[in-house]
Formats: C-alpha cells, sequence, structure tokens
C-alpha cells in the first residue's frame, strides 16, 4: 500500500524519539487539521513524534479534503466494512512509522477526530494496529460496537453535548460497549459543545498521553 502523505511534529526534547501520536483527522479534512496538536502536547510528551496521515481516498462529494471511508451508503454493513478498510491503512502508515523510528512494542497512541475517531477506534480495538498504549476517540462513536474487540487499550471519549454532526448518543453508546467488553473507558461529556475540540477535552487527552507513554 502506498505510504500516506503525512505532516508531522517533534520530539521537541532533539532527542531520538521514544514514542508516536497518530493523530488522525475527520470527513473532508487533512492532516495538517490537527498536527497543532503536537505542539500543544508535546509538553506533556517531549519525546514524541506526531503524525497526522492524510487519509487515502478525496472526500465524496466535496470539492476539498480526504476521507478514511465513504459516507455514502450508511448501512451497517457498508460502514462496517469501510471502516475495516480505513484501519487497516491506519495500520500500515503506524507500522511504517513504528519501523522508521526504531520503536518498541506499546509506544504508539491513537487521537481520531470525528470520522477518525471511529477509524482508530477500529484499529486500535480490533488488531489493525497492535499494542497501542492509548486511544484517544473525539466527537466520533464506534462502528459495529457489538463487534468483539481483540485488545483492550484505556479509552478517553470527549464529545460535545450540543454537536450538530455526529450526536453526543454515538460516544454514549460506544462508552457503553467499550465498559461491557472489558475496556478501561474514560468519557468526557462536554456541555455547550458542537462538533469541535476544546480546552478541557485537550487536557484531559495530554493527562492521558503522558500516564501512558511518559519516559520511564
Amino acid at each position: 500500500m502506498e505510504q500516506l502523505e503525512t505532516p508531522r511534529y517533534g520530539p521537541v526534547s532533539g532527542a531520538a524519539p521514544d514514542s508516536l501520536v497518530v493523530l488522525v483527522h475527520g470527513f473532508g479534512a487533512d492532516g495538517h487539521d490537527l498536527i497543532d496538536l503536537g505542539a500543544m502536547w508535546a509538553e506533556a510528551l517531549p519525546g514524541a513524534v506526531f503524525a497526522a496521515p492524510h487519509a487515502p481516498e478525496p472526500a465524496e462529494g466535496i470539492p476539498f479534503g480526504r476521507q478514511w471511508f465513504a459516507l455514502w451508503d450508511r448501512g451497517a454493513a457498508q460502514l462496517e466494512a469501510g471502516v475495516a478498510s480505513a484501519a487497516d491503512a491506519l495500520g500500515a502508515f503506524v507500522a511504517a512509522e513504528v519501523a522508521r523510528l526504531s520503536l518498541p512494542p506499546g509506544r504508539v497512541a491513537l487521537m481520531g477526530f470525528s470520522q477518525g475517531a471511529m477509524t482508530v477506534l477500529e484499529a486500535g480495538l480490533r488488531g489493525a494496529v497492535p499494542d497501542a498504549a492509548c486511544i484517544l476517540a473525539y466527537s466520533g462513536g464506534m462502528i459495529g460496537a457489538e463487534r468483539p474487540v481483540l485488545a483492550r487499550p484505556p479509552v478517553l471519549i470527549v464529545h460535545g453535548e450540543d454537536d450538530e454532526v455526529v450526536p453526543a448518543a454515538a460516544s454514549r453508546a460506544a462508552e457503553a460497549a467499550l465498559a461491557e467488553a472489558g475496556v478501561p473507558v474514560r468519557a468526557i461529556f462536554r456541555p455547550g459543545l458542537g462538533h469541535g475540540l476544546d480546552e478541557v477535552g485537550l487536557a484531559a487527552g495530554a493527562e492521558v498521553l503522558r500516564g501512558v507513554l511518559s519516559a520511564a
């Protein structure tokens, strides 16, 4: 598979990288939409490389941006096939980055926003990205939540209560499914927040990243 184009940031320590944080954008965006989080979260993880790959496909129906999987058919079978393919593409990217950076197992964190959140949950829980240290899922949900999980990294879910694109109910359902499956999950639902990120959710993400990836 062709390697995904990727904006990168760090490590700000100037030393050899000790971890990788993969930032996965939503529908109609690209990696530039999230790479600035690297500068924000580098204080928590000065040894990390932050990478924000562009999704493999042009976004359907709009003249800009990328998509991880198509949304023209939102039937369960189509969405499950789409997110599985997206997870495989992300997994190939992560494997190449881990090899390039010479990282040991367990030093990769996955973060996604919207469609990207759906993609990282699929990738980190169902085998495409093995040994993920954690998953941060913002303003997304879980496609095929009833399907079994293969891994149980800690998951942080953050969602705006006033999200007009992906209802907060999608993340509530994901939280319930993950808890039922024995996945350590924490969920934050932000009053007044629409389809976006805020300081509270980003600070919570930094806390999780620091907890699982801080150098010993």
